[in-house]
């Protein structure tokens, strides 16, 4: 990240030391080739000035009776130290300081030299050519001497070139000296100037990753200065903003997910971009925000009302069942775009109206057959021509009813006590071998009348329960006034408790008619019976298995039945051990 970061800074600064260093550059090679070129004119000039000064001296020695041109070539070259050459009228070589004897006699003619020729023509010739005798490159002056010769001097530029060169060379150096210099200068500048640009860099990138402490330093000036500034004025105004963004941001997520309803927010790109828990634990969303609309239930319903919102249509309010559950659904259209989604959660509701129903329908049910039965009978007791036994057995009937319709009335108010609140176990350790004995004993009576035997199965660890003493009377009485209930005669019912880990089960098991798969779920419902009929013979109410599922839950426990259809049913509660606080 740190490399990252220092790139831009880099590459601003190379540009800067890369633009010193071209137009350095360029100087220092401009100045070089001119230089070289101009010295390398002037060394030229200055030389064929030089050399034709020598050559109109050595064409007045050149006279009538004076030594042989050979001769007089030969000192003059000794004594200048360059080739001297000595040409008559017609081009041919009568001395030459390099040449002599017979090697002379074999030099071409010189005629034809450009030098030679302007020389003849009375002028004095110039020419820089590579000589055929020496084959190095020569600069040739000829001028006109007397018996219409020519006097000509030649110089090899080889040491010319190398005060050139040497020359260029120092020039070279001392520009690549002025170049070191300069670019020092250059990297100094660069960093001065991109040092405040940098830091500016640095405070942007720290602001849009979310680090608002950083501030830029305002000691700059000119332009870099207000840049400077404006970014600070920047950053406190971003921070402003942002927090009471944030603010209204963090007021409205809590407001949502603060909400019951399910709340669903839809782009205008159908794309989900906020979803409270509370849609996500009704619809079972597990998706992170955003994602596709498509990926939302697929119900009939809420792709309508989705639809129709998106397309701007006034929301209703509509039901439907999605995963089991009963949801009301409102869709609005959003400003700009998008919709949001409502669901309310009604299958509690309906599951309420459809208890309370069934509620009604049960308790009617239930004191309307006693009622017709007391009715009945009573009308048929006004009549005076009735015999005694037949009276008492009218009035036993109309007894038996009456306590049949008085138990109902004693469960419901049981029931409702539980279930409001109004009751409260008070929980300590009851025996329940002595319970147990206590409501065998009070049923033993009708179960022997139909040959039904009782058994209790109570290990030492598990002889104790924590509970309150009235509610396991009660769980005991009903679980084993069920059983003795639904078990045909010689059939067997048995209390039994059994250690947990963290509790205590106590269960009655019979060998009875059992209970089928389908009914087993329902069976602790108000109301709810297995066979209505056989249950109503028995005198049972239908709440007795309610009754004992709420005393159950109120010590913290739970209740499970199992059962196989002509194998017998069993009923278990579970209660907890007593929590212990350290002292």
């Amino acid at each position: 990240a740190t490399l990252a970061a220092s790139q831009p800074a880099v590459r601003i600064a190379h540009r800067i030391f890369a633009g010193y260093l071209l137009v350095i550059t360029v100087l220092v090679i401009t100045v070089v080739v001119l230089s070289s070129v101009r010295l390398r004119q002037e060394l030229d000039a200055s030389e064929v000035s030089r050399i034709t000064r020598e050559a109109r001296f050595i064409a007045t020695q050149w006279e009538e009776g004076a030594a042989s041109p050979d001769e007089l070539a030969n000192t003059a070259g000794r004594t200048l130290g360059h080739r001297v050459t000595l040409i008559d009228s017609t081009g041919r070589v009568t001395g030459d300081s390099e040449f002599d004897g017979a090697a002379l006699t074999l030099l071409e003619n010189h005629g034809g030299r450009p030098e030679v020729i302007a020389a003849l023509n009375g002028g004095i010739g110039v020419s820089r050519r590579t000589s055929p005798s020496r084959g190095d490159d020569e600069i040739y002056v000829a001028v006109p001497g007397p018996r219409h010769g020519v006097a000509r001097v030649s110089v090899s530029t080889a040491q010319l070139a190398g005060i050139a060169r040497r020359a260029r060379t120092d020039v070279l150096l001392s520009g690549l000296i002025a170049l070191g210099a300069s670019l020092l200068l250059s990297v100094a500048f660069a960093r001065r100037l991109t040092r405040p640009i940098v830091e500016l860099r640095d405070v942007a990138r720290a602001l849009a990753a979310g680090d608002f402490s950083r501030r830029p330093a305002l000691a700059s000036s000119g332009e870099v200065g207000e840049l400077g500034a404006a970014v600070h004025s920047m950053a406190e105004q971003l921070v402003g903003r942002l927090q009471a963004l944030q603010n209204e941001e963090a007021l409205l997520a809590a407001a949502i997910e603060s909400l019951h309803e399910g709340v669903i927010a839809v782009d205008s790109q159908r794309q989900v971009v906020r979803v409270n828990e509370s849609a996500r634990r009704i619809l079972r969303l597990g998706n992170a925000t955003p994602f596709p609309a498509t990926q939302l239930p697929r119900d009939t319903v809420v792709r309508d009302a989705l639809a129709a919102a998106l397309a701007g249509e006034p929301g209703q309010r509509m039901e439907t069942v999605i995963g089991g559950r009963t949801l009301a659904i409102t869709a609005r259209a959003l400003r700009g775009g998008g919709a949001v989604l409502a669901f309310i959660d009604l299958t509690d509701t309906r599951r309420l109206e459809a208890v309370r129903r069934d509620f009604v329908a049960n308790v009617s049910h239930e004191l309307k057959t006693p009622l017709t039965v007391i009715g009945g009978f009573a009308e048929t007791l006004v009549s005076d021509d009735i015999p005694i036994a037949q009276r008492r057995q009218f009035a036993d009937t109309i007894r038996a009813n009456a306590e049949r319709m008085r138990r109902i009335v004693d469960d419901l108010l049981d029931l409702s006590r539980i279930e409001s609140g109004g009751w409260r176990p008070a929980a300590t350790d009851v025996d329940a071998r002595t319970v147990a004995d206590e409501i065998i004993g009070s049923l033993q009576r009708a179960g022997r009348g139909r040959g039904i035997s009782f058994s209790v199965e109570l290990p030492p660890d598990a002889a104790t329960l924590h509970a309150d003493p009235t509610a396991v009377r009660q769980i005991i009485a009903n679980l084993v006034d069920n059983a003795v209930r639904y078990t045909p005669p010689g059939g067997r019912v048995t209390v039994f408790t059994r250690a947990d880990i963290d509790g205590v089960w106590l269960g009655v098991r019979d060998t009875g008619i059992g209970i089928s798969a389908e009914h087993l779920p329902r069976v602790f419902e108000r109301f709810y019976r297995a066979d209505p009929a056989r249950s109503r013979e028995g005198g049972g109410t239908g709440l007795g298995l309610s009754i004992v599922r709420h005393l159950v839950e109120a010590h913290g426990g739970r209740v499970t039945a199992t059962s196989q259809p002509g194998e017998g049913t069993t009923v278990t509660a579970f209660f907890p051990d007593p929590i212990v606080t350290p002292s």
